[in-house]
């Protein structure tokens, strides 16, 4: 008797289900596009550059399993891969309806990679957002966050971002690396659809009550090193937490599955966007959405979440 082989239908980024940004639905499940352009250690001059084809098929890859979010920003680059330009080498000219894409301004580097002076004047943030347009070849920008270092007030900033915002180049505002009230502060001049802060097991859990009021505000909140917690940017590998290691054995999962996983589960309103270069990575990442943590499973979680790692803000 003959049989017929099987095949695995892949899991697709709509399983972890939608949140709306203004008026843009998105799958919870995204892609941060920060590890594209390089291999190993990300935002540093001395990244190796990702072979350009192998970093496009990946894109395209995320866009075929149900990625519609991608985050993205013009200071992310090797000595050789932009990874602006490679989303419009991706998609340029036939860009998928539904496919947002989310970029963010503030931080800056020369054009030898090395980093330059945040952007804090209007002008130079408005040279910021023209940039982002150009490489991406776009007319407008779905989402700018303005990425924020320190404390003191982002009115000037966020209000020439609603500027933008008015004159058409920019459709929707967020946030990232804010404190509340500095969120408070955005809001007073302009719609702000997502924060994006610094959020995972072990990583700021004294951020809860700030992602509770994001969601009862209708704010996305947006973790970012959700995965790499103490490693973060720099690739580094520490050890994993043994409640991590026992629940991704209880589900037949990856540790790295479970992060996400327990990132969608601290609300409706939580986006993830693990980014890699390897397809096998991406399919993962996407497939941790349809992951369905227990009760106990999250009670387990919440003790290393309780253990802060190390976690100084990044650029």
């Amino acid at each position: 008797m003959t049989t017929t082989p099987t095949t695995t239908t892949p899991t697709t980024a709509s399983a972890a289900g939608t949140w709306t940004l203004g008026d843009l639905t998105v799958n919870r499940i995204g892609f941060g596009a920060m590890r594209l352009p390089q291999r190993g250690e990300a935002l540093v001059e001395t990244a190796v550059p990702r072979d350009r084809g192998e970093a496009i098929a990946v894109l395209r890859k995320a866009v075929d399993l149900g990625v519609n979010h991608i985050d993205t920003a013009a200071f992310y680059f090797s000595p050789l891969r932009s990874a602006n330009e490679l989303i419009n080498s991706a998609f340029g000219g036939s860009y998928p309806d539904d496919l947002v894409i989310a970029t963010k301004v503030g931080p800056c580097r020369d054009t030898s990679g090395a980093w330059a002076t945040h952007a804090r004047t209007p002008a130079a943030l408005r040279g910021q957002v023209e940039e982002n347009l150009r490489q991406l070849g776009r007319d407008h920008l779905d989402v700018v966050n303005l990425r924020v270092v320190g404390s003191d007030s982002i009115a000037e900033r966020f209000g020439a971002l609603a500027e933008l915002r008015d004159a058409g180049l920019i459709r929707h505002l967020g946030v990232s690396n804010i404190t509340p009230e500095q969120l408070t502060e955005a809001q007073a001049i302009a719609p702000v659809v997502c924060v994006q802060n610094m959020y995972g097991i072990g990583v700021r859990p004294e951020y809860e009550d700030f992602v509770r009021l994001c969601g009862e505000q209708g704010i996305a909140f947006v973790p970012f090193y959700a995965i790499a917690a103490a490693g973060r940017q720099g690739g580094v590998t520490t050890p994993e937490s043994p409640e991590v290691l026992a629940v991704a054995e209880a589900h037949g999962a990856s540790p790295a599955q479970i992060r996400i996983a327990w990132t969608l589960h601290q609300g409706p309103h939580l986006l993830a966007i693990p980014g890699t270069g390897d397809p096998d990575h991406l399919a993962a990442n996407v497939a941790a959405g349809a992951l369905r943590l227990t009760d106990e499973d999250l009670a387990l979680l919440d003790r290393p979440h309780r253990t802060p790692a190390d976690d100084d803000d990044a650029s």
